[in-house]
């Protein structure tokens, strides 16, 4: 059975730091890119971050470039997000997310087919 489980959310006064994880299982990451979305309420899912296979590309989304870092350890078929510098609005329900096989690059429109079951971060004093 595929699965990727999340770790690490909780709740974070602004500024500060939270480490997720997303481990898999039932497949190796390591041939596929990877990626992590969020999703606040009453918002429509977003996309946070991308790496690809080899953990050489690394992008994200405008409102958490230099806060946010996403990587990877193959040997250990986890990726990570480091967050930093957390605000209020990035509250959200986070999730990992593979695609299908073969998939090695954080390529437009890439359609995600396997996720977790999302992890809550909660930024507030």
């Amino acid at each position: 059975q595929l699965q990727l489980v999340e770790s690490g959310g909780g709740l974070v006064q602004p500024g500060g730091s939270l480490s997720l994880s997303c481990a898999a299982s039932g497949f190796t990451l390591d041939k596929l890119a990877m990626g992590w979305f969020r999703q606040a309420p009453g918002k429509e899912r977003e996309g946070v971050s991308c790496i690809d296979s080899s953990g050489a590309f690394r992008g994200y989304t405008d409102s958490v470039k230099g806060r946010f870092t996403i990587s990877r350890d193959n040997a250990k078929n986890t990726v990570y997000l480091q967050l930093d510098n957390l605000k209020p609005e990035d509250t959200a329900i986070y999730y990992c997310a593979a695609p299908p096989p073969l998939f090695r690059q954080c390529l437009p429109g890439i359609r995600y087919d396997t996720w977790g079951q999302g992890i809550q971060v909660t930024v507030s004093s």
